[in-house]
């Protein structure tokens, strides 16, 4: 599934609108019910803006326009721009039409989820290239790749203007896939990511009756990725026409017995520590399983389920903040969390969590892999020691929520010294 550029097509020079401001093209996970592709997005459009001026014309292509428009409000300077399934010409006609295209997506050069939206971002870049455009990819992970994808990034991913990248771990990836374009290094957009001064305080309200405090499991079922393109399939299995995720009978097999763990642990939580427990989707796509743990459990008068498709990211950053322990999967999960201090561990599988934890110091204390066959036994002990003695880590998370807070505010430097180079004028 491949879409090329017309090289025969002329090259369009970059020219700012009306406004004098350049036009600005956002390609990345938008409108998927995703709490943390939300905080990134919202706080990019904040760096666009304060860099470029009220001024500057935003676009945000969706595949889902309905969720997008829950928490982006269209206006003169901001346009959400619908896409189909099948994207590439539509995004082809959008890079052609902006004088910038940045890739916002944190998970952009790796293929865990789908390699669908991997050759999304990959050939938004190659349309930029051939057009002329200005071209980012904006504080985002590399990981996981299959050998034909990883020659598609080494050959596209080095087309690219500026790769700014939210770990160091993700910049030497790059750097060992043979990528040659400008890498610099910062951290995550959600970073600064603030709540609406009105969501302050949600878990107590949302769950007043919540016991000795909440604990939260971020759930995610490693058995539905990565989505695949198929002309048809069983329609529960259906994530978009023509992507499926990866089902089987064994796979769902292990779906149930995943639910089953998470169950376990939230019942042995509850019982040990009267703690409430908040099943957390922070994705829609989270929410099945969260159904499920919730069905299995000994104790589900002690459990809410907590999604982001009721919830957007300012109300569940403050659910995350406000709980007295995380179990997750979920990067983001763990990032918004962290300027409340929150204890967490990690159920890793990809290179995202991994890394994170080892930026912040409590990898060997708060890591485990999925794949590891003794990993709830080990989950179960490091909840435990959190739980009987949090603040070393605690500690240890403000001094890192610091760091990344530092290093999350030259994203808006770079872009800005990016735009200059170019000519274009900038705010501050």
């Amino acid at each position: 599934m491949t879409a090329q550029v017309g090289l025969d097509e002329p090259m369009v020079e970059n020219a700012p609108g009306p406004s004098g401001a350049p036009k600005v093209l956002l390609v990345g996970y938008n409108g998927a019910n995703n709490t943390g592709s939300e905080a990134r997005l919202l706080r990019i459009i904040e760096d666009v803006c304060a860099v470029l001026g009220p001024n500057v014309q935003i676009t945000v292509p969706t595949l889902n326009e309905k969720n997008l428009r829950r928490y982006l409000k269209e206006g003169p300077k901001l346009r959400i721009a619908p896409i189909p399934s099948i994207f590439f010409f539509a995004l082809k006609r959008l890079v052609r039409e902006h004088d910038l295209m940045m890739l916002v997506e944190g998970s952009c050069y790796m293929d865990t989820w789908t390699s669908a939206l991997l050759w999304a971002f990959l050939s938004s870049t190659k349309y930029a290239r051939a057009y002329g455009k200005a071209s980012i990819a904006y504080a985002v992970d590399a990981g996981e790749l299959s050998p034909s994808n990883a020659a598609k990034v080494r050959r596209e991913a080095s087309r690219t203007d500026l790769i700014i990248t939210r770990t160091s771990a993700a910049a030497r990836r790059m750097r060992e896939l043979g990528v040659t374009a400008p890498v610099e290094v910062t951290a995550d957009t959600a970073f600064e990511f603030e709540p609406a001064a009105a969501d302050s305080g949600f878990l107590r309200r949302d769950w007043p009756g919540s016991g000795k405090g909440v604990a939260g499991l971020s759930v995610m079922d490693f058995h539905l990725w990565p989505v695949v393109i198929r002309p048809f399939g069983r329609r529960e299995h259906c994530y978009k026409w023509p992507y499926y995720f990866s089902r089987s009978s064994e796979r769902c097999r292990c779906s149930l017995e995943l639910a089953a763990r998470w169950a376990a642990e939230a019942d042995r939580i509850t019982e040990r520590y009267d703690k409430g427990i908040a099943l957390i989707a922070m994705e829609e796509l989270d929410e099945p399983l969260a159904r499920a743990v919730l069905a299995r459990m000994k104790h589900p008068e002690k459990a809410r389920i907590y999604s982001s498709r009721n919830h957007h990211a300012s109300e569940m950053t403050e659910l995350l903040r406000g709980l007295d322990l995380l179990v997750t999967p979920r990067y983001h999960a763990g990032v918004l969390s962290l300027a409340a201090r929150v204890p967490q561990v990690a159920l890793g599988h990809d290179p995202r969590l991994s890394s994170f934890h080892d930026e912040l110091g409590i990898h060997q204390e708060c890591f485990v892999g999925s794949r590891d066959p003794d990993a709830w036994r080990r989950i179960a002990e490091k909840v435990d020691r959190l739980m009987a003695d949090p603040e070393p880590m605690r500690r240890k998370l403000a001094a890192g929520n610091e760091a990344h807070i530092a290093r999350a505010r030259r994203n808006r430097v770079l872009l800005r010294d990016f735009c200059q180079k170019r000519g274009w004028a900038v705010s501050g």
